[in-house]
């Protein structure tokens, strides 16, 4: 009856359907995978999304790209690290989602394929799906950093690739790309005729990152790039619903890029008109919710480091940026009856690696937003049972 770009089982996993169970009986179950900050004791002012209600927006004039205004505040924001983005190349979104369907869209064919990053977050494999579009994984490496793993990029370019992905700083491996990382993708891209796709959304959250961390991908002009952002990271605000592309590379194909992505835009228009109108207020104030967010995320990995520092059987790999700790335990149960021993003794919820294509066992991923006090006392916990 539905489409094969469906999964053939949507049924959740044991681990959902408990953790559903235990909340419908009440229970208070401390999430360690809390990725919202709305939800996670940030404060935000009060007077923050008061530019939504100007009177300009009840008139509607849309514009595929965007309208002026926005993408203008997204070019001023993008300059605050160093990037000079002409308003012209950006393109608006409804969110980073939709701009990975919109550039499958200008991109691929029906059974073309993109390169995606292993281990990584496990939404490319819905989003390419959707769109009838294989994604095939290239591995990171963990030799004391996360490094790409060329050789596993190059097999996968066959004639069919389309595009390669990459996420600076990755989640939840929280690795940035090296500038040497970064050029040879680039010559590899431009070589073989490749877009290259980057999703920095986390980019503004550096924790301990390298000196030769680069962002900003799109704006070499040696093959044709995207760089991907949005309101959800940049200012903690994932219900305004407002994302966007830079558009790069050689001036022709980056022309031709904007010109199909308008009329892909054109036949969508989702992103709404107030936030688009607030863009400016909300980008020139971002600054206020970061620094918060940045306190929070530094904060509670300086105890994740401490705590771990106790359980000798327990590795805390480095974290470059982003939200998320990776904490490598004994593999001494497997990960699926790790996470529900969490879950049913300590009323605690965790990642297991597996769920971000970890190679190997056992790695337990964490999110830093949850509040300093409940995050210390349940990973505390959390590393009795892991440690055994």
């Amino acid at each position: 009856m539905f489409s094969s770009r469906l999964p053939p089982d949507v049924a959740p996993n044991a681990l959902t359907r408990r953790l559903e169970a235990l909340r419908a009986e009440g229970e208070r179950i401390v999430d360690l995978t809390e990725s919202n900050p709305t939800r996670a004791g940030i404060d935000y002012p009060d007077d923050l999304l008061t530019g939504l209600g100007t009177a300009a927006a009840l008139r509607y004039a849309p514009l595929p790209l965007g309208l002026r205004s926005a993408r203008e505040a997204v070019a001023a924001d993008q300059a605050r690290r160093g990037a000079g983005v002409d308003p012209a190349h950006v393109v608006l979104t409804a969110s980073t989602s939709e701009a990975y369907s919109w550039l499958f869209k200008l991109l691929c064919n029906p059974g073309d394929r993109v390169l995606v990053p292993r281990p990584s977050y496990p939404l490319f494999e819905h989003l390419t799906r959707l769109d009838a579009v294989e994604a095939v994984p290239y591995d990171l490496e963990y030799h004391g950093r996360w490094e790409v793993d060329f050789p596993s990029i190059e097999r996968g370019l066959v004639e069919r690739t389309r595009a390669i992905l990459v996420v600076s700083p990755n989640n939840p491996t929280g690795s940035y790309l090296s500038r040497p990382e970064a050029d040879r993708l680039v010559d590899l891209c431009a070589g073989h005729g490749l877009a290259l796709i980057a999703d920095e959304v986390f980019a503004d959250y550096t924790l301990d990152a390298r000196a030769d961390r680069v962002t900003d991908l799109a704006l070499q002009e040696r093959a044709l790039a995207f760089t991907l952002g949005g309101l959800s990271k940049s200012v903690g605000l994932p219900q305004l619903k407002l994302g966007w592309m830079v558009v790069g590379g050689p001036p022709a194909r980056r022309d031709a890029a904007l010109g199909a992505l308008e009329l892909i835009a054109d036949s969508y228009l989702s992103v709404s008109t107030p936030v688009q109108l607030a863009a400016p207020a909300l980008l020139g104030r971002g600054h206020v919710v970061r620094e918060r967010i940045q306190a929070r995320i530094r904060e509670n990995l300086a105890r994740l480091r401490s705590l771990v520092a106790m359980h000798p059987s327990c590795e805390l790999l480095p974290a470059e940026g982003g939200w998320s700790g990776v904490v490598r335990v004994p593999d001494l149960q497997g990960e699926d009856a790790l996470v529900m021993a969490l879950l049913e003794r300590e009323r605690i919820l965790v990642h297991p690696g597996y769920f971000f294509d970890f190679p190997r066992p056992a790695y337990v991923i964490v999110s830093l937003l949850p509040e300093p006090g409940v995050f210390a006392d349940a990973v505390a916990r959390m590393l009795q049972v892991v440690s055994g």
